[in-house]
């Protein structure tokens, strides 16, 4: 526990001393300014797209910032030979972007419709949300060394990611969206705006809990492969 608080705490500081912090300060400011320009509306259909796609910034792009930064410095080749795990090493970047992207999207969703929502679910959709896509970014990026080898990679992973998005929209609807991983955060988060039957969120919860696992499982592997043994990298 000692070992994954000191790394979340470098964390902190690695993604202040970036911007990473002034980033989502300035998205924050922006986005107030825009909805005070728009006539009122009922944005309950529109929140939970909406707030998963701001989720790609913080959870997927910032991890994939945070490992492209680490190994241009040389730490992350450090940490691989300290007695820090793998599981720490992930948790800390899930927890310190979590919090982040928690932040970021219930500050969103009371500028556009104050605090009469199901926040439980709300809360709960984010964090599912932002974990996936947290691991789903490593996974993306750990075989990477530069940002112009990452980019092209990252934006074919946001492509399939955003899949869920035709289901929501009625424009493709099939019931194996389920088994996409951003399609049970998506249900989660639309629950705490929208009616959704008890089936549908009980599936979406059982999803989402084996998407968690999956990505969890497949990003211990591959940071074992490219950081620790370094097999392909770019």
């Amino acid at each position: 526990m000692r070992r994954l608080l000191a790394t979340a705490r470098v964390d902190v500081r690695l993604q202040h001393r970036n911007g990473f912090y002034y980033a989502v300060a300035v998205v924050l400011a922006l986005f107030a300014i825009l909805i005070s320009q728009i006539p009122e509306v009922d944005w309950s259909p529109w929140l939970a797209p909406l707030l998963l796609s701001n989720l790609v910034m913080v959870s997927f792009f910032f991890i994939g910032g945070l490992v492209l930064l680490e190994k241009g410095e040389g730490t992350l080749e450090v940490q691989v030979v300290t007695p820090l795990r793998v599981g720490e090493y992930l948790g800390a970047k899930i927890g310190t972007l979590g919090a982040l992207s928690l932040v970021e999207n219930l500050v969103m969703v009371v500028l556009v419709s104050g605090l009469q929502h199901r926040f439980g679910l709300l809360v709960l959709g984010i964090t599912c949300a932002s974990v996936i896509y947290t691991l789903i970014g490593f996974i993306a990026v750990a075989r990477y060394d530069s940002i112009n080898a990452y980019l092209m990679p990252a934006t074919a992973y946001i492509l399939l990611l955003s899949l869920p998005y035709l289901d929501y929209f009625e424009l493709w609807v099939t019931p194996g969206m389920i088994l996409h991983p951003m399609q049970g955060p998506l249900i989660i988060m639309e629950a705490a705006f929208l009616p959704v039957s008890g089936a549908e969120l009980a599936t979406a919860l059982v999803a989402t809990t084996l998407w968690i696992v999956i990505t969890a499982v497949l990003a211990r592997r591959t940071f074992r492969r490219f950081v620790i043994r370094k097999e392909g990298t770019r």
